[in-house]
């Protein structure tokens, strides 16, 4: 590849980049067609950046419902069809009762994960009042049917169904109102998770801290409406609105902390 292309990516990108632009070059040069697995909204939008640089392939994302955060993609020659199916989509229904009173996102992904399982065949989790919908790579679904009994302390039983079946489940985020001196992520993470200036810079100047699915480790970096911001280890938030200037100079933000 041009190593040039690697200057408008962060260096913990270059190992998907390098994988995706080889993906994108089969598809194009051999007319292959590609199936990934789960990416986030950063690797989407990386890989879409690579597919454009070529002439005659496309990029079809399905994460199992619309506005989907986590989606498989489907890298293909344009003259190419896609199908729902070529997806490979499945859905975990998990009925954890009424002890899924006690139970939230966190607590399921932690389960999931505890299987052995990695994190890019798991898509979206959408949590319910009696367990949770996970859109899960299709040649996982049975070992996660048969293996996934208990989520934290709760017991729980499984099944695998369509697609058409799932429940998706609005984000719901939890409204802050804040007065900052400035937009700098250090600042505004900090006020969030509730730490002092420089307890924040410690994950941010360790690579734990994204913004929009991007490693960000400029503790300076200028926030803007819209952006997601997750701190490892802390959760994430999104800067809902930038509402103006009090009168002494200081900036109104509307934060939405996710649960």
């Amino acid at each position: 590849m041009n190593n040039s292309l690697f200057d408008h990516f962060h260096p913990d990108e270059h190992p998907f980049v390098d994988k995706a632009w080889e993906w994108v070059q089969k598809a194009d040069s051999r007319h292959e067609t590609r199936l990934t697995d789960f990416l986030d909204p950063r690797q989407a939008y990386i890989l879409q950046t690579l597919v454009n640089r070529v002439g005659h392939t496309s990029l079809h994302l399905d994460g199992g419902s619309e506005g989907a955060e986590r989606a498989r993609a489907v890298i293909a020659p344009d003259y190419l069809f896609v199908e729902q199916e070529e997806f490979r989509l499945a859905v975990l229904s998990v009925d954890a009762g009424k002890g899924a009173e006690q139970l939230e996102h966190g607590d399921y992904m932690g389960a999931i994960l505890g299987l052995g399982i990695k994190r890019d065949k798991v898509g979206d989790i959408h949590v319910h009042a009696n367990g949770c919908h996970c859109v899960v790579a299709e040649e996982i679904s049975d070992y996660m049917r048969l293996h996934l009994q208990q989520v934290h302390r709760v017991h729980v039983q499984t099944e695998v169904i369509p697609v058409r079946q799932l429940r998706p489940t609005r984000i719901v985020l939890d409204e802050m109102d804040f007065t900052v001196a400035s937009l700098r992520l250090d600042g505004i993470a900090g006020d969030v998770f509730r730490l002092s200036r420089a307890k924040a810079l410690v994950p941010i100047k360790a690579g734990r801290c994204r913004v929009n699915w991007k490693v960000e480790e400029d503790p300076s970096k200028q926030l803007q409406a819209g952006d997601v911001v997750s701190m490892q280890g802390f959760g994430r938030f999104r800067v809902m609105e930038i509402e103006g200037v009090t009168k002494k100079g200081r900036i109104r933000l509307k934060i939405g902390k996710y649960r």
